[in-house]
């Protein structure tokens, strides 16, 4: 009888220790209170209403480590309905947490929620912004940055200092205005000027001989930017999450809603060198300057300011097809990037999106393939739980342009979880484009000039196109990107620029499959906001 009673302590014994194993490994949990309130700056020598959180302007930044786990309770003290999207992070199973009209209820005035959302299996430099309204264009927004654990290598020393940097466009005119007058049917005007850090003049101090890192991030509403620094040449190393080939650049385009995460060596005689942020493909240039002091400085910045490049797109499209996947290192897991051959893949669909800018009843839209997207009372992700009809058309955005009419719809492209898609971004306006995708990163694999064909797949690079989440479109040309649909859900891809996005240039992707089950996506939250048709549901 000794032995089985041995035997079954021992179980026990192993079981215990598993248990207390698993409930140390699990990830950390990082809890925040952010509140949203409206205040006053002086911002382009003038002060002029802005949206605070926690009375900060930029948000605060938001620092975590691969894995955390994210419990963030917002609350709204504003007099309009708010909400925070958190631009890059894919939201593993979760797309209840993406925090666009399209995912969740806008937070009441006087109200609150609770995020719940972790940064699964991603590394590198993101940003959270408002998603309502314009309230993105009177501030809401900050940098959300995930560091890797230190169990995974990354291919750099660690630097000696991090540094981040808000570059956008902005506007004097209140958020209210500018949309009153988007709502006219009208185009926004030129932005008034740029900023770096919600400032016109900042200061960032290093020590010479020492590297430092540098994340940019372009948060404006609508223009591109060139980024450089006096005197300095800046190591690109990773972008939007992927670690990449370590070229140096004199100057970088970084186009709305874009990253890009620098290492910059201190390696020059000890004086202030300035920082530079311009517009790009625009008649007036307007810029933002910044100071690098070198620790040990006594001298003041001086001279000219770096120029920018003196070509525009060809010359930013090559400098584009620079920016390359590191094959041999890792990101977020251990295993090597390139361990994924993506170009490999026979993808089950193609897509060609075309944007274009119409007026329907008199207004100004912008829309995708002919349809230009409104907003519903309820949002799409809670109307296709609850099963009820009648909120979105899964038929109205086709999978090629239409050449007809623009029209207006709640636009859902339907897909299947696991699909692998070709997307091509066609646009043949005069203007830039910027495309984002929620819950995603993809492989860009093609820039090219005017319309694109079957035969430009030929150019593609099918060996080591970076990821990331947002990609540029130059005018009158296209890019492919390549997508692996393994995160079910509700999936906005919308126009970075927010006028256009406010107008119409969005929809969204259903990623689905039918049957339920917590291997491919999270039940619904239990503290989930109810509006529109499915108040009075229960989860």
């Amino acid at each position: 009888m000794g032995k089985p009673v041995m035997k079954l302590h021992l179980i026990i014994g192993v079981l215990a220790v598993l248990a207390v194993s698993l409930v140390n490994a699990e990830d950390p949990y990082l809890y925040y209170t952010w509140t949203v309130t409206y205040g006053t700056r002086s911002i382009l020598g003038a002060p002029q209403q802005v949206i605070l959180i926690n009375n900060q302007f930029p948000g605060p930044k938001l620092d975590v480590v691969t894995n955390n786990n994210i419990i963030l309770n917002l609350i709204n003290k504003l007099d309009q309905p708010f909400l925070l999207t958190w631009n890059g992070v894919k939201q593993r199973k979760n797309s209840w947490q993406d925090g666009v009209l399209g995912t969740n209820c806008p937070i009441p005035p006087n109200s609150n929620y609770t995020y719940k959302f972790q940064a699964k299996d991603q590394i590198g430099s993101y940003t959270y912004f408002p998603s309502t309204l314009m309230h993105r264009a009177a501030g809401g927004f900050g940098a959300l940055n995930i560091y890797h654990r230190s169990v995974i290598p990354i291919p750099y020393a660690n630097p000696d200092g991090d540094f981040t940097l808000l570059i956008g466009d902005w506007y004097k005119t209140s958020h209210k205005a500018l949309q009153q007058t988007l709502d006219s049917g009208k185009s926004l005007p030129f932005p008034h000027g740029v900023l770096i850090n919600g400032q016109t003049k900042t200061t960032f101090t290093g020590e010479q001989g020492k590297t430092y890192m540098f994340r940019i991030s372009n948060v404006g509403l609508s223009t591109s930017l060139n980024f450089r620094i006096q005197g300095h040449s800046m190591k690109l190393v990773e972008v939007e999450g992927s670690h990449v080939i370590q070229n140096l650049y004199d100057s970088l385009d970084v186009h709305v809603g874009q990253s890009v995460t620098v290492l910059v060596t201190l390696n020059q005689p000890p004086k202030d060198y300035y920082i530079v942020a311009s517009t790009r493909f625009t008649r007036t240039v307007l810029t933002a300057t910044a100071v690098l002091h070198y620790a040990n400085s006594q001298t003041p910045v001086s001279g000219p300011l770096p120029a920018a490049p003196a070509y525009k797109y060809h010359w930013s499209m090559q400098q584009a097809r620079t920016y390359r996947w590191n094959l041999t290192s890792n990101a977020a897991r251990p295993n090597p990037q390139g361990s994924f051959h993506y170009g490999k893949i026979t993808p089950t669909k193609t897509i060609v999106l075309a944007n274009s800018a119409s007026y329907i009843n008199g207004k100004l839209r912008y829309a995708v393939n002919g349809v230009s997207y409104v907003n519903a009372d309820t949002p799409l992700k809670l109307a296709d739980y609850f099963n009820i009809p009648g909120v979105f058309s899964m038929n109205a955005v086709q999978g090629v342009p239409s050449g007809v009419a623009a029209t207006v719809a709640t636009s859902v492209m339907p897909t299947n979880l696991h699909d692998f898609l070709e997307v091509v971004f066609q646009n043949n306006e005069n203007a830039m484009q910027s495309w984002h995708l929620d819950g995603y990163d993809f492989w860009v694999v093609g820039f090219g000039s005017g319309q694109w064909t079957p035969k430009k797949r030929r150019t593609y690079n099918l060996v080591d196109a970076l990821t990331r989440h947002t990609t540029q479109v130059y005018p009158n040309s296209w890019t492919a990107i390549l997508v692996s649909l393994d995160n079910q859900g509700m999936w906005n891809m919308r126009s970075a620029s927010w006028e256009r996005q406010y107008l119409g240039q969005q929809f969204y992707l259903r990623v689905w499959n039918p049957v339920r089950s917590l291997a491919n996506e999270y039940d619904i939250p239990s503290n989930v906001l109810l509006c529109g048709k499915v108040v009075g549901r229960h989860p």
